[in-house]
C-alpha cells in the first residue's frame, strides 16, 4: 500500500511541477511578445549632425584658456582664512576613528 501511495504522489507532484514550468514558459513567452510589440512602436530617428563631413584635424588647443563651470567649483574644506569670514565646509568633521595619527619620517 505505502509504494503505491508513494508513487500516486510522486506521479501528482510531478505532474504539478511541469504544469508550473509550462504555465512560466508561457507567461514568458507572452511578456516578450508583448515587449516586443511595444518597442516596434518607439523607433528612434537620429538628428542630422551640423556638420556632414568630419574635420580630418583635431582642434586647436588654446593655451591658458579657462574650463567653464557652472556653478564654480569650491573645495570641500575652504582654507581657515575663509572660515574666519563665514565659509562652512561641504563636508562635516570626520568622525574620530577615521583620524589617524600623522605618519613619521624616518
Amino acid at each position: 500500500m505505502a509504494s503505491v501511495n508513494s508513487k500516486q504522489r510522486l506521479r501528482r507532484e510531478l505532474l504539478l511541477g511541469v504544469g508550473l514550468l509550462v504555465a512560466g514558459a508561457i507567461m514568458a513567452a507572452l511578456s516578450l511578445t508583448q515587449i516586443h510589440a511595444n518597442h516596434l512602436d518607439q523607433m528612434a530617428q537620429a538628428t542630422p549632425s551640423a556638420s556632414p563631413e568630419p574635420s580630418p584635424t583635431p582642434a586647436e588647443s588654446k593655451p591658458g584658456g579657462t574650463r567653464p563651470t557652472t556653478p564654480a567649483p569650491e573645495p570641500a574644506r575652504p582654507d581657515p582664512a575663509a572660515v574666519k569670514e563665514g565659509a562652512k565646509p561641504a563636508l562635516p568633521p570626520a568622525p574620530a576613528e577615521k583620524v589617524a595619527p600623522p605618519i613619521e619620517k624616518k
